[in-house]
Formats: structure tokens, sequence, C-alpha cells
């Protein structure tokens, strides 16, 4: 609720997005529900400004159109100035940024391309068994010009290597996964809250939160302590 509440009227004007695959109550393959929207799949759908690194936004949901629309309609409302989006490959963004920003927004995908494990590629010729060969990127200009050296993920994917090493709930192969999608919930505000106003990020020298001009000031955990503190008093 703090953060829903000072991540607004945010500067970003280049943002990617990336989604974080999880899960919730059990791994699909110790489940016994089989259908294809398995409730313990997990996915959070991640925004990340390049300039800054703040994470304005993020989601929980499934991978579905219906997340994309929620995600992004709730980025619209935090930035106030046009934005350049690049997304990966999910065709439920592209409906999504038509349907929530039109034409006031620019939009790139950069789609990247795997092989089947073990299978060599010209840009990957030797391959261990088991490891998808990576087939090259596809930059592709939906909505607007952009130039082509900032259709990029870099960024995204490694805010996303963060998370999955500082956040347990986010390791693939864990025993420390959340038991309802509630508790998930609660966790990934917690690793978030983290991120933008306590971690040092390493090559800005300060936090996203500062670097963004969301606050004067880096925050301890003592002070994610208080405002957890005040919210439970004022509930």
């Amino acid at each position: 609720m703090y953060q829903d509440r000072v991540l607004r009227g945010l500067t970003c004007q280049r943002v990617q997005l990336d989604e974080i695959w999880s899960f919730a109550c059990a791994e699909r393959s110790n489940s016994n529900d089989t259908s294809p929207k398995n409730p313990s799949d997990v996915w959070t759908w991640v925004a990340i400004d390049a300039d800054t690194k703040l994470v304005p936004t993020w989601f929980v949901g499934d991978r579905s159109s219906d997340s994309a629309r929620q995600f992004l309609g709730d980025l619209g409302t935090r930035v106030s100035e046009r934005m350049h989006l690049t997304s990966d490959g999910p065709g439920s963004y592209l409906k999504a940024v038509d349907h929530i920003f039109g034409e006031d927004i620019g939009h790139a995908v950069l789609d990247k391309h795997y092989g089947r494990p073990g299978q060599p590629t010209p840009e990957s010729p030797e391959r261990y068994p088991g490891l998808a060969a990576y087939g090259g990127a596809k930059r592709e200009e939906m909505i607007g010009s952009l130039d082509p050296a900032l259709i990029r993920t870099s960024y995204v994917e490694r805010h996303t290597t963060t998370s999955r090493t500082s956040t347990r709930r986010l390791m693939r192969l864990t025993n420390a996964f959340s038991k309802k999608v509630e508790s998930y919930c609660y966790a990934i505000g917690m690793h978030f809250a983290y991120y933008n106003f306590v971690r040092i990020h390493e090559a800005l020298r300060t936090t996203p939160a500062m670097a963004a001009g969301v606050t004067d000031r880096h925050f301890e955990i003592g002070d994610l302590i208080t405002v957890l503190e005040n919210w439970e008093r004022s509930n």
C-alpha cells in the first residue's frame, strides 16, 4: 500500500517488461491438477525503468491477456510521460498495449528464439545436452519509431536474475515455495519494497527510488518495518 501511494507521477521513459514464472501450493509435476491453467503456476509481471532501475509496478497472476491488461493498466496510471516499452514475445502484450495506450506510446518487441535442448544453431554450434540453444533475436517496432539500440530487455532480465537469487520463493528448485498465492504476493511485495527503497544499486550507487526522485533518503530495513506497523495500526 505504501508503494501504491508513492510510486505515482513517475517520469520513466524507457521501460522494459518481463514475466517471472514461479509456483505456489505445489509444482505442476507434483500437482493432481493437469489442466492447462494449473493454479500452481504463478506469473509475476514486472516493469523496470531502464534509466533509474526502479520497478514502478508488478502484477501477480497468470499469463493471460487479462493479466497483461491489468498489469499495463496500472503502469499507465503511474507514469506521467510518454513511454517507450520493450517487451518479449507473448502476444498478450500487443492487444493490452493497444487497449491501454493506443498510439500514445512507443512499443517494440524483442523476440528471442531457442532451439530444442542440445540442438546446435549457427550462434551456438556447441551446446551441452539438456540446454536450449539460443537461436537469435528479432526486433520489431509495433507502435512508433524507436532507436534499434534501445530495443532491449537486458535490464529487466538482469533484474529477474536478481529476484530469483535473492528471493527463495522465486527459485526454480526450492523447498521454500509459498503454500498460498496470497502469501506469495506478500513476499513479492516485500521483495520489491526492499529492491526499490533499501538495496543500493551497484551501478547507480544509490537506491532506485532515490534515483527516480521518489524519495530523498535511503531506507533501512527498520523503515520498512515501521511502514508495516503503521499500516497494521491503521487497519
